[in-house]
Order: C-alpha cells, then sequence, then structure tokens
C-alpha cells in the first residue's frame, strides 16, 4: 500500500496488521531484519516477553504479538526474537492503534543490551585490573627475584649437565668457564691449576695476554684468599704478578676450587664491570664445588683408561710370549723326538745297508744265473728303499733345523718342496698339487719358522678337502717383496669365522680336535719376518692364504 511508504524511511522495522490479523505491509528495515518472514502467526511465535509475565498453559499469552493485537490501547513491550538458527535478538515493541490498523514498530535494542553487558564487565575488570595492580606490584620483586634466582639456577643446571656428561677435563674447563663469562660479562676466564704458591694455566676462554700451560702467582693477600677457600673480588691494574698493567682498573675475581680439603686450582675472571657481586657469589660458589669434583673424578677417570691400556697391553705381550714358549717348546720337543727318531732308525739302516752292500757282492758268485737274477733285483729293491729311509731322516733333521735359530738365506720353492715331501702321505692318490713357482733370489728367513707355517697351511688345506681336489701354490717375488699363495678347493671358511681363525685358542675342526694355536702361531711367525698374512675364502668354493714379507 503506498499510502504506508513513509514508513520506508523509519530506522526502525515496522509491520502494519489490519483487524483480521493479517499483514498488509512490512517496511524496508523489516524485510532486512526478519528475511524469513512467512506469516504472522509463526512470526509470533518466534517471539517472546524478555521476561515471561504469565502462568498459562495457553501459548499465545507468551506472544507479545497476540497482546499487541488484542489490546485496545497503544501496546509497549520488551521482547526477544529467536531466528531459526537459534540467535536470539532483542526489540523494544511498540505498538500504535490507528483505526483499523495496528502499526507494530521494532527498536533495535540488542546493542544496547549488549552494551550494559559490556559496561558491567567492563566494571568488573577495571576493579579486577585494580587489584591485579596491587598484586602485581607485590609479585614484581618476587618475580625479580624469582628471575634471578632462575639464571643462576640454570647455569648451575647448564654446568652440570657438561660437568655429568662428560670425563674429558678439557671440554668440562672448556664449557664451564665459556658459561661462567657469559654470566659475568667477562672479557676473560681460566682455570689454573695449583702448584705450590703458583699455578699453571690449564684451560682458557677469551683473551691474548695468557695462554695454556704458563705459570702464574699472586700477591700474598689474593694468596691467602684463596688459601683460605674464599672468593676473592678486587679492582686491579695488573692481572697477577709481572703481567703487563692493563689502560684501566679491571675487575678481578678469582675463585678457588677444592676437592675436600685440598687446593686443586682457581678460576680467573676478567671484566670491565665495576658493579658490586653479590648473588653472583653464591654461583661461583656453587660451580666451584662441582668443578672441584669433577676434576678429580675425570683425572682419576683417564687414570683408570691408562691403567685398563697398560694392562691390555701387558696381557697381549703376555699371549705372544705364551704362544711362543708354546712354538718354541713344540719345536724343541719336535726336533728331539726326530734327532731320537733318526738314531733309531739310521742304526739298523745302517746294518741293513752293510749287508745290501755285502749281499751284492756275494750275488756274482751264485752259479744259478735265474736264483741270481732273482737276488739282483731284491738286492735293487732293498737299496732304494734304504735311500728312500735315509732320504726321509734327512729331509726331517733339515726340517726342523734346531741349529738354524739365526737369520740365513734359504730357497723358499725348495722348502715348500721340502714341505710337501714330508707331507706327501695327506696329498698321495687324493690331492693334485700344482705348482706355479716364480723364479726367486734367496730370502733372508727362519727356514724352520717358514716350514712351520707352510706346513700347518697345507695340512688345514689337505684337511679341508672332502675327498679329491687340487693345492695351487703360486710364489713370487716382485719390488723386493715375496709373495707366497696356497689356495685349495676345500669347503671354504664363513666370513664370521675368518676374522677369528688368527686368535688363539680358536679352531674350526671342533673340540679334540684342533688346538687353536696353528694360525695363531703362524701370524706370529709372518709378523716376526716383518710380513704378513691375509685370508681369501667362500663357503664351498676354498680357501686362499696369501703370505707376504718384505725385503
Amino acid at each position: 500500500m503506498k499510502k504506508f511508504d513513509i514508513f520506508n524511511q523509519f530506522r526502525d522495522a515496522v509491520i502494519i496488521v489490519n483487524k483480521k490479523g493479517e499483514a498488509v505491509y512490512q517496511n524496508y528495515t523489516f524485510k532486512r531484519w526478519f528475511k524469513n518472514f512467512v506469516d504472522l502467526k509463526k512470526f509470533s511465535h518466534n517471539t517472546n516477553f524478555n521476561i515471561c509475565p504469565l502462568n498459562s498453559e495457553n501459548l499465545e499469552n507468551y506472544s507479545p504479538i497476540f497482546h499487541a493485537l488484542h489490546s485496545s490501547e497503544n501496546f509497549f513491550a520488551c521482547v526477544s526474537y529467536q531466528e531459526e538458527n537459534g540467535k536470539i535478538y532483542y526489540y523494544d515493541l511498540t505498538v500504535l492503534k490507528k483505526g483499523s490498523y495496528s502499526i507494530l514498530f521494532f527498536s533495535d535494542v540488542s546493542a544496547q543490551n549488549l552494551l550494559e553487558a559490556e559496561k558491567k564487565k567492563n566494571k568488573q575488570l577495571v576493579e579486577e585490573c585494580e587489584s591485579l595492580k596491587e598484586e602485581n606490584r607485590d609479585l614484581q620483586q618476587i618475580r625479580q627475584k624469582a628471575q634471578s634466582q632462575a639464571i643462576r639456577i640454570a647455569l648451575i643446571n647448564k654446568v652440570s649437565n657438561t660437568i655429568r656428561e662428560s670425563m674429558d677435563i678439557s671440554k668440562i674447563l672448556q664449557s664451564s668457564l665459556e658459561e661462567i663469562a657469559s654470566m659475568f660479562g667477562a672479557f676473560k676466564a681460566y682455570y689454573a691449576s695449583g702448584n705450590g704458591n703458583k699455578f699453571k694455566v690449564e684451560e682458557v676462554f677469551g683473551g691474548k695476554r695468557i695462554t695454556k700451560n704458563m705459570l702464574i702467582s699472586f700477591d700474598s693477600q689474593t694468596f691467602d684468599t684463596i688459601q683460605g677457600g674464599e672468593i676473592s673480588v678486587v679492582h686491579v691494574l695488573k692481572e697477577y704478578l709481572d703481567a703487563k698493567p692493563f689502560k684501566q682498573p679491571i675487575m678481578r675475581v678469582v675463585v678457588p676450587v677444592f676437592h675436600l680439603k685440598k687446593l686443586v686450582g682457581i678460576i680467573v675472571l676478567l671484566s670491565y664491570q665495576k658493579r658490586e657481586l653479590s648473588e653472583e657469589l653464591e654461583i661461583l660458589e656453587a660451580i666451584s664445588f662441582q668443578l672441584g669434583n669433577a676434576i678429580i673424578r675425570a683425572e682419576l677417570y683417564q687414570k683408570n683408561i691408562q691403567t685398563v691400556k697398560e694392562l691390555k697391553h701387558a696381557l697381549k705381550e703376555l699371549k705372544e710370549t705364551q704362544l711362543q714358549l708354546i712354538n718354541s717348546e713344540k719345536m724343541a720337543s719336535l726336533g728331539q723326538l726326530v734327532a731320537g727318531v733318526a738314531h733309531e732308525i739310521n742304526t739298523p739302516v745302517a746294518s741293513i745297508k752293510s749287508n745290501n752292500g755285502l749281499l751284492a757282492k756275494l750275488i756274482p758268485q751264485i752259479e744259478n744265473s735265474e736264483i741270481a737274477d732273482i737276488m739282483q733285483e731284491i738286492n735293487q729293491i732293498d737299496s732304494e728303499a734304504i735311500q728312500r729311509i735315509t732320504n726321509m731322516v734327512y729331509s726331517l733333521k733339515k726340517f726342523v733345523r734346531l741349529d738354524e735359530a739365526e737369520l740365513q738365506e734359504a730357497d723358499i720353492n725348495k722348502e715348500l718342496d721340502l714341505t710337501l715331501d714330508l707331507i706327501r702321505h695327506e696329498t698321495k692318490n687324493r690331492i693334485e698339487v700344482v705348482k706355479n713357482y716364480g723364479n726367486l733370489p734367496l730370502i733372508k728367513c727362519y727356514p724352520n719358522m717358514l716350514n712351520q707355517v707352510f706346513t700347518n697351511i697345507l695340512i688345514n688345506a689337505c684337511q679341508a678337502i672332502e675327498g679329491s681336489g687340487k693345492i695351487t701354490i703360486t710364489t713370487g717375488y716382485e719390488g723386493e717383496t715375496l709373495t707366497v699363495s696356497i689356495k685349495d678347493t676345500g669347503k671354504g671358511i664363513s666370513e664370521e669365522e675368518i676374522s677369528k681363525i688368527f686368535n688363539i685358542g680358536y679352531t674350526t675342526k671342533g673340540v679334540g680336535v684342533g688346538t687353536g694355536l696353528g694360525l695363531a702361531i703362524c701370524s706370529k711367525i709372518i709378523e716376526k719376518h716383518k710380513g704378513e698374512i691375509i685370508v681369501n675364502s667362500e663357503l664351498g668354493h676354498g680357501t686362499e692364504f696369501v703370505i707376504t714379507i718384505h725385503g
């Protein structure tokens, strides 16, 4: 209706209802505020009195719209309106009766209500703020003390952690000096160990005038203060006696470091500050106490490490000496045994040889030619057997060589052949031996010891070959270095066992079969020759021992 368009100029929301209860007009503000308006009945259900005035079972009695329309007089109420999303707005409802129409004005007071609520809150906050200000003033002093205490505790804890986490004296001192210097604003800090009335500088942080291992001393008053366990704080021009003077006075702090009642050393701090120290001295005393214990503990730890190293070295030497004694005793026993066996064999062999020679002279006198031929053949076989026994005894005596304990020149190829002759019973009709001998000069060595190495490796190779197989021996000499390779086609050695086979007592042959000394002795013999022995092996593909001796 155009006659109501004047209400579009109103800031308040306006809705006009006729006597039939029909909404005949809504101004722009109403349409904007109540976008979801459908009909007056539903709109009425969404409005309520701000303070419910009734106690009735009739729901319409709770609706201010219902009362406004049925009132014969102008009407006013504070109402609330709930939107579909649950949000609530507050309005002042004014109803004017004009003829057959009721004109409803809605003035938004939500902001005002919020403002009032905020004013109340603000008043409460102001009161609380004043109360907090009073509390804050009381807490300021406590906070300053707490911060100072926290800094002290943090520094002490940091230094303590460094001390606990390390056993390195240098690291402990350097970290502690750095933290203390940072805390006190010192341009230089150092630790010096006690040595009578002089002190030896051990660690330095900052500064250039003093270096490690310098000996310094102080005046008698400062020294007496240190000896008395007190911290010396003075402003001086000279850092210590005989030092070059500074251009301006500096604050020097000397902190004694004790362990129990013994003076261990001192911490010296140099700063350009001129303020009094009070709480800081407590920090220095706490750090000094911990540092004294840490220094002694670290020194004991280092001594223990050195002792352990010395014990390990002594144990190693003892084992090596034991191994040498075992090997020497073994070779001596073998030499005595071979000498005895050789003597026992040589006596009957000499008799047989004499008889063999006598028989050779008598054979031509036999008249029966057939018998003479048979006797001649027997005599020849016996002669060859005697010669083989003689050669075997000679090889045994040469292998042991009890009279060859000094370095001498030897043909390594011939020594290998000698060893192969002695283990022929292991290789005969079962193992093929391939010799790839190089052209070798005479090598200065201990032949009997090297033969022991070759024998041990070759016997191991034979035992590693199950059934038939092959052993390849390769020798060479280049750049004054002798190389001997002994390779077999046996069952091989696992990677885990390779790292242990040279250890004393370790054996791959099982309990009661191997002693665990053979390869350990071999390793020491090669070391004595200033050489090395390495092993290349793969399970199922054989093993190779490579010996190198440098001339």
